[in-house]
């Protein structure tokens, strides 16, 4: 946050130009300065103004114009000191061309805001100034109409309120010191003034060394106690290399088998598959039952594979009853669209392993609902037809008892 030699002229020079205008002063700034410095540089600032005996009534004003145009040239922004804006204009024991002066720069950020007071330089703002031609709100006023634009600081340490200011006092200069008055303007019995050159000199010292965080105490902590050494605690500098030698007895296994059920599962997801094929698959699958965790078939692709070859689908299905994923293929399968092929592969399911009963009723419902949701009558009779056989089969082969069916069948008719 510290600034350097070049910044710190710089921001002296644009506070003591109270000849030039207000913009050209913002112009020539914002053009000198690096914009990655602008934060640092607008928080010295904000100091400065923070302590009236800082700077002159033209360096004030300056310091007012900078510190809200630097941040009013980016539109996206949000200046992070608006608060200290509508303190300024509400201090009833500040000069009123100050307050003034915050005013309309608070209301140049507008959209009907007008500039054109600061085509003035600071002197003769102050030399002009009409105080009948001003009206000064309330605080309660000002903080009503620009809440939106002040907002909370983005970091404050537990240890702020407990730092030294970064300004302060000199004890060995009298009370009486006015920074603003002329420097041998003695009256009798007057105290004695603060010489110019020294005055500078102490804001650019000032400039140079300011920091946001203020004088901190300095917390010192007794360093803490060595824990004794336990045993074994170094052992890792002599690490003992002593391993036994794993052999991987699947290097250069043969992989052929899982790659052609690989590649004719994936030609079954796209169409039906030669009898040859299909015969190929299944044969795989009876000799070697692992081949089924190898063989690409993920839950979401479960349907294509039902739709052009399902009795492929209900071998894989049966071999995969005991993996832990086989609750997502149910899942898959209880919500396809309902066809003949996904009742030919549930009822063959039936019948070569034991399937839980709610994914057989879930698949029942999902029937009745899609049999309810044809609009075509005669798909729908057909369809009616097929669930009524399929319910048959279950009943045939104990799945399901009677009168639950009885009940289903009352539902479909």
């Amino acid at each position: 946050m510290a600034l350097s030699f070049e910044e710190t002229n710089l921001l002296y020079s644009q506070l003591r130009s109270e000849q030039i205008p207000f913009d050209e002063i913002v112009t020539e700034f914002l053009n000198k300065i690096n914009r990655s410095r602008s934060s640092p540089l607008s928080a010295s600032l904000f100091l400065l103004l923070q302590n009236k005996k800082m700077l002159k009534s033209t360096e004030r004003l300056i310091a007012f114009a900078i510190l809200y145009q630097t941040y009013s040239s980016q539109p996206t922004s949000v200046n992070p000191y608006v608060a200290l804006f509508i303190n300024a204009a509400c201090d009833e024991d500040a000069e009123k061309y100050e307050r003034a002066f915050v005013l309309q720069l608070l209301a140049s950020g507008g959209s009907g805001g007008s500039k054109e007071f600061l085509k003035q330089s600071a002197a003769n703002y102050i030399k002009l100034f009409d105080p009948s031609v001003h009206a000064f709100p309330s605080r309660e006023q000002l903080q009503h109409q620009y809440s939106d634009k002040v907002h909370a600081e983005a970091h404050n340490s537990i240890f702020k309120n407990d730092s030294l200011k970064n300004i302060v006092p000199d004890p060995d200069v009298p009370r009486g010191c006015d920074a603003n008055s002329p420097e041998f303007d003695l009256q009798p019995g007057a105290k004695p003034k603060l010489g110019s050159g020294d005055r500078d000199e102490a804001l650019l010292g000032l400039l140079a060394n300011l920091s946001t965080e203020g004088i901190g105490h300095q917390w010192i902590r007794p360093r803490p106690p060595r824990l004794p050494i336990q045993d074994g605690e170094l052992v890792w500098l002599n690490p003992d290399s002593n391993h036994e030698l794993v052999w991987d007895h699947g290097m250069c296994a043969d992989t052929s088998k899982g790659a052609a059920v690989r590649d004719l599962i994936a030609k079954a997801l796209k169409g039906p598959l030669a009898p040859a094929q299909q015969e190929q698959v299944l044969v795989e699958l009876t000799n070697d039952p692992k081949l089924v965790y190898h063989c690409g078939l993920a839950p979401r692709k479960l349907p294509e594979l039902v739709e052009n070859n399902p009795l492929i689908a209900v071998e894989v299905l049966t071999k995969l009853i005991n993996s832990p994923e086989i609750a997502d293929y149910f899942t898959v399968l209880v919500n396809m669209d309902m066809s003949l092929h996904s009742m030919e592969v549930v009822n063959r399911l039936t019948t070569a392993v034991e399937l839980p009963k709610e994914f057989v009723r879930m698949y029942i419902t999902n029937c009745i609902s899609s049999c309810e949701n044809i609009k075509d009558k005669y798909m729908q009779n057909r369809l009616v037809r097929l669930v009524c056989v399929f319910l048959q089969s279950l009943i045939r082969n104990r799945i399901i008892d009677g009168q639950y069916t009885f009940l289903l069948m009352i539902e479909l008719l």
